[in-house]
C-alpha cells in the first residue's frame, strides 16, 4: 500500500505538545488550538472573512411577488422550476456532512474552520430551496418532487460520480481518496450548480421570478468562494504531499472533470430541451467555459477550447459580476501546476 493509500486518523481534539502552526493540512503536528495570527497560509485568515461577509438567510427575501407570478408561468417552466429546486436542495443536502466529515481528517485548525463555514453555508443554501418551495406549492407536491429527484436515471447517474468518491473517502479515508473527494466537490458546486442557475437567471431576464434568483445569485456568491478554497486546498495538498502529485493525478483532474462537464450537458439537454431562449449549443460551450476557469484555478492549463463565455446574456449574473474575488487572477493566462509554499501565497499563483 503505497503512502497516500495509508489511512487517515482522525485528529485528536487536544494534542498540548504540539504547535499551534499546523506543519501540514493533513498528517501534521498541531495543537488544536487556532491563532488566527499564526496560521501557515495566512490568506486563510482573508477567505474566512470573505466567507462571513457573505453572510445571509433565506428569510431576508420577500417571495410575495414570486407567489403572485408563480400562477403565470407555463406548466413546462413550472415543472422544470420544481425539478431544479429539487435536484439543486438534494447536491447541497450532500454537502453539508461530506464537509463537517472532512474536517475530522484536517490537521490545520485554519482549514478545519473555513470547512466548517462551508458546511453551514450549504445548510442554509439546502433550507432556502425549502424556503422557495414553502411558498410556491403545498408539502405534498414538495415531497414528491423531492422524490423525483431521488428517482430520475439521469439525475442519479450525475450524482453518482460525486457520491462514489464522497463514499469511498467516507468508509476509507486516505490522502488520495481526500484528493479525489476535493476535485469532485469542485465538480459539484463549481460546475454542476450552474445549469440550475442559469435556468433562474433566464426566468429573471425575462423579468419572472426575480426574488428566487436574487436567492440563486446569493448562493452562486457562496459556491464560487467555496469552489476556489477547495481549489487552493488541493494546490496545498499537492504540494505538501509530492507523492499525490503525480501524472496520474493530474490527469485524474481533467478526466473527472470531462466527466462531470459531459454529465453537465446531458442534464442540460434533458431539463431544459423545452426552454424557450436557452441555446443548448451555447450552454454546452458555457459549461466548458466554467471548467476551464476551474483548471485555472488549480494551476492547470485549460482543457477546453471555449476561453470566452458564449452565452452572452449570463454574463450579467456571472462570478465576476458579482464579488470581487481571487479567482479572477487566473483569467489572466494560463498556465501549468504551480506549487504553494506559505512564502509565495495565492497572489502569486
Amino acid at each position: 500500500m503505497s503512502q497516500m493509500d495509508q489511512p487517515l486518523s482522525k485528529i485528536k481534539l487536544l494534542n498540548p505538545t504540539y504547535p499551534n502552526k499546523s506543519t501540514g493540512i493533513i498528517n501534521g503536528e498541531s495543537s488544536g488550538l487556532l491563532n488566527w495570527n499564526d496560521i501557515a497560509y495566512p490568506q486563510m485568515y482573508d477567505l474566512y472573512q470573505t466567507l462571513l461577509a457573505n453572510f445571509w438567510k433565506a428569510q431576508e427575501i420577500n417571495m410575495q411577488d414570486d407567489i403572485k407570478q408563480w400562477e403565470y408561468l407555463t406548466e413546462t417552466e413550472k415543472d422544470v422550476f420544481l425539478r431544479i429546486n429539487t435536484q439543486l436542495a438534494s447536491l447541497d443536502s450532500l454537502q453539508t456532512p461530506t464537509m463537517t466529515e472532512v474536517m475530522d481528517y484536517v490537521t490545520d485548525s485554519s482549514f478545519k474552520a473555513i470547512f466548517a463555514v462551508i458546511s453551514q453555508q450549504e445548510a442554509v443554501h439546502n433550507e432556502s430551496y425549502s424556503y422557495i418551495l414553502s411558498s410556491l406549492v403545498p408539502l405534498r407536491e414538495q415531497n414528491e418532487r423531492f422524490d423525483q429527484a431521488k428517482e430520475d436515471p439521469i439525475v442519479r447517474k450525475r450524482n453518482q460520480l460525486i457520491l462514489d468518491r464522497y463514499e469511498a473517502f467516507r468508509q476509507h479515508p486516505s490522502p488520495q481518496r481526500l484528493f479525489e473527494l476535493a476535485v469532485n466537490s469542485i465538480n459539484l458546486e463549481g460546475i454542476y450548480f450552474y445549469a440550475g442557475f442559469a435556468f433562474f437567471y433566464h426566468l429573471a431576464r425575462q423579468q419572472k421570478m426575480v426574488k428566487t434568483s436574487s436567492m440563486i445569485s446569493y448562493i452562486q456568491r457562496d459556491e464560487m468562494q467555496h469552489a476556489y478554497f477547495v481549489s487552493q486546498f488541493v494546490r496545498i495538498l499537492l504540494t505538501e504531499n509530492p507523492e499525490l502529485n503525480t501524472e496520474e493525478n493530474i490527469n485524474y483532474v481533467y478526466q473527472t472533470v470531462d466527466k462531470a462537464v459531459q454529465l453537465e450537458k446531458e442534464w442540460a439537454d434533458y431539463i431544459l430541451k423545452d426552454i424557450d431562449g436557452i441555446d443548448l449549443e451555447e450552454f454546452h460551450g458555457y459549461v466548458e467555459y466554467l471548467a476551464n476557469k476551474r483548471f485555472r484555478q488549480l494551476g492547470l492549463d485549460n482543457y477546453y477550447p471555449a476561453r470566452e463565455n458564449p452565452m452572452q446574456w449570463i454574463q450579467v449574473f456571472s462570478d465576476e459580476m458579482m464579488n470581487e474575488t481571487k479567482s479572477d487572477f487566473f483569467e489572466q493566462k494560463s498556465r501549468t501546476y504551480t506549487k504553494v509554499s506559505s512564502s509565495n501565497g495565492f497572489d502569486e499563483l
